[in-house]
């Protein structure tokens, strides 16, 4: 699984609103901008809680859908889904899957909570190498899916998404937050005129009432 990198992780860290790097010295008006994204894309996700069911996103992390997923799809599901995808869809994936297995076979990831390896049989299977990282059941599963490609979708990464259409939409901000900044904006300018009222003083440099 490719690393996350976070805020403030190094001059050359990855935005994870987008693919752009995060300069050292950001002005503020490029960080505001920057958080306006995140929210933006945060609240697309919010009012569009389908974009997680969407048939291509497996395509996105092949192995990762396969260890989170698939695991706990029962022969109905896993029925019902192939039929969503159609038999060209269900083949795409199937393929990718193999080709990402072998790959993660041939050049292991030290940064992927799963090691691959070859059974008794030949079949290629994943071994997570901490067990803490192993899904019990198919809530978690799905969660940890969800949150990956949550991440993935702030960073900018889906390329078949029209970025443009959320980051350049005011129906994507949040109103709430807005809300509150302009009411603590209007309590810290009332109380900067407070104190700056209550600091005159007469020529004993004792406060006049």
């Amino acid at each position: 699984m490719p690393h996350f990198p976070v805020d403030g992780e190094s001059s050359g860290a990855t935005d994870p609103t987008s693919a752009i790097k995060i300069p050292i010295h950001e002005t503020e008006a490029a960080r505001k901008a920057r958080l306006q994204i995140k929210t933006r894309r945060r609240r697309y996700l919010e009012l569009h809680p389908e974009y997680f069911e969407s048939p291509n996103l497996e395509l996105a992390d092949p192995l990762l859908y396969d260890r989170m997923i698939r695991r706990f799809q029962t022969t109905a599901e896993r029925e019902a889904e192939g039929r969503k995808k159609g038999y060209s869809g269900v083949l795409e994936a199937d393929i990718m899957r193999s080709e990402a297995k072998v790959d993660a076979l041939a050049h292991p990831d030290p940064n992927s909570p799963l090691t691959y390896r070859r059974d008794a049989e030949g079949s290629i299977i994943a071994v997570e190498q901490d067990e803490e990282d192993r899904p019990n059941n198919k809530e978690e599963g799905e969660d940890k899916w969800r949150e990956v490609m949550e991440q993935r979708f702030l960073r900018g990464e889906d390329n078949d998404f029209e970025y443009a259409d959320v980051d350049e939409s005011e129906e994507y901000n949040d109103h709430e937050e807005e809300r509150r900044n302009r009411e603590e904006k209007y309590f810290d300018e009332e109380e900067e005129e407070f104190i700056g009222e209550g600091e005159k003083t007469g020529e004993t440099g004792v406060q006049d009432y």
